[in-house]
């Protein structure tokens, strides 16, 4: 018989055997499988909300301020920016760029909106036909997006937040006043839409979208002056190196800045999540490993008789020190199998039905946002595996002290 055929055939007996030396041992074992399996569950729920918060969050971001913004080097940090020609030969470049999806130009004017003697500083963000409406049309929650015709529209698409603080309904007129040099000019404005979509901090209590004619008309523009360009790239992972591209493709009077650069306290802090879901998976990485060199410690105490058995019928250390470490390895696997099951069923349910809500004030969220990263996924698993079999080889070592002659003999 072929030794490691023999080294399997044992295994699997320790596997499904019920005899009397396995009673101590059994119920360890079980705990053991049950903590890696515990274990590996809350790693995929930790990585798959860790990863679902990340990407709604930025996807919220984004979807204000895109992914690049290009704006001319003398632009200072408010809304009143300085004017730029959109007729750019650089930036049509720009839009042949690998991984580059759309280019749109925008302009900001601050203003205050007053309505039943009630104020409210916002900032009025300009777009034009090309704007991508993908972004508000998934977060829109009464009305319709705004459809600029020829002549300049009075109609503007604002928050929830922004509606419930000034009283302004679907249909309904009011006025803003802005400031222009030592002059304040006011416009009337219609609600066409009411959009919300979580972040109320800098975000939905501050942007109104309008026609950019009324921005140009209110700063004394014509039609060929913009306030910048919003460019929309395929790969969030790529946006470092498409806004270097970017940099280099446009004038030396033109400055591109991706949102990380725009909104760096927002990004700052999802990048700290990554840091809690490190030091959540070493824990229980660590965990499994220990629950494993427990119940392999008294996996081999408990079946001293039958290492003495074995070693007396001319068994080498190697051989059953395998015997024993095939066998811990089964076990891991079936805790692995039993994690995997557990922790994306319930990735699932929770990205199906959103059981579990949150303030959506404090996180920005209603529910609980959940994406799975089948690599992230692979790499748990294997790494489970690796780390756990590799501190059994060190409890594996008893094996080499049991004498067969006292194994037996006190059995």
């Amino acid at each position: 018989m072929p030794r490691f055929y023999f080294e399997r055939l044992i295994s699997s007996r320790m596997l499904t055997q019920q005899d009397k030396s396995g009673r101590m041992s059994r119920p360890i074992v079980r705990v053991a499988v049950g903590g890696i399996a515990v274990g590996l569950a809350v790693m995929i729920l930790t990585l798959a909300v860790m990863s679902g918060f990340q990407k709604s969050i930025r996807e919220k971001v984004i979807g204000f301020g895109s992914h690049i913004q290009i704006t001319g080097f003398n632009t200072n940090e408010s809304f009143e920016t300085d004017s730029l020609n959109r007729k750019q030969p650089t930036v049509e470049l720009v839009k042949k760029l690998p991984g580059v999806r759309h280019v749109q130009p925008f302009a900001t004017k601050a203003g205050i909106i007053k309505n039943d003697n009630q104020l409210m500083g916002v900032v009025l963000k300009g777009i034009d036909k090309d704007f991508d409406w993908t972004f508000f049309q998934q977060n829109l929650k009464e009305g319709k997006i705004l459809n600029l015709p020829d002549t300049v529209s009075d109609e503007v698409l604002v928050s929830r937040f922004i509606a419930n603080k000034m009283n302004l309904k679907l249909g309904k007129k009011f006025r803003m006043f802005f400031l222009l040099g030592n002059e304040t000019k006011q416009r009337a404005f219609r609600v066409a839409g009411i959009y919300e979509t979580g972040l109320t901090d800098g975000f939905d209590d501050k942007f109104l979208l309008c026609d950019m004619r009324q921005i140009q008309k209110l700063n004394n523009w014509d039609t060929s002056l913009i306030s910048g360009f919003e460019v929309l790239v395929d790969n969030y992972d790529a946006l470092d190196k498409a806004t270097k591209e970017v940099n280099e493709t446009i004038d030396l009077n033109l400055n591109a800045q991706s949102i990380k650069e725009l909104t760096p306290q927002i990004f700052s802090w999802l990048d700290v999540l990554d840091v809690n879901a490190l030091i959540i998976i070493v824990l229980m990485l660590f965990v499994s490993m220990i629950n494993m060199i427990s119940a392999l410690i008294i996996l081999i105490l408990d079946r001293t008789n039958m290492i003495g058995t074995l070693k007396a019928m001319g068994a080498a250390d190697r051989s059953v020190i395998r015997i024993f470490l095939l066998h811990a390895s089964k076990l891991i696997l079936m805790g692995i199998l039993i994690g995997d099951v557990m922790g994306i069923s319930l990735c699932l349910l929770q990205q199906h039905f959103g059981w579990v809500h949150l303030d959506e004030q404090s996180y920005y969220v209603k529910t609980v946002p959940i994406s799975i990263d089948w690599g992230h996924l692979i790499l748990l698993n294997v790494a489970t595996l690796v780390l756990c079999q590799l501190a059994l080889l060190l409890p594996a070592l008893i094996v080499t002290r049991i004498s067969p002659v006292r194994a037996i003999r006190f059995s």
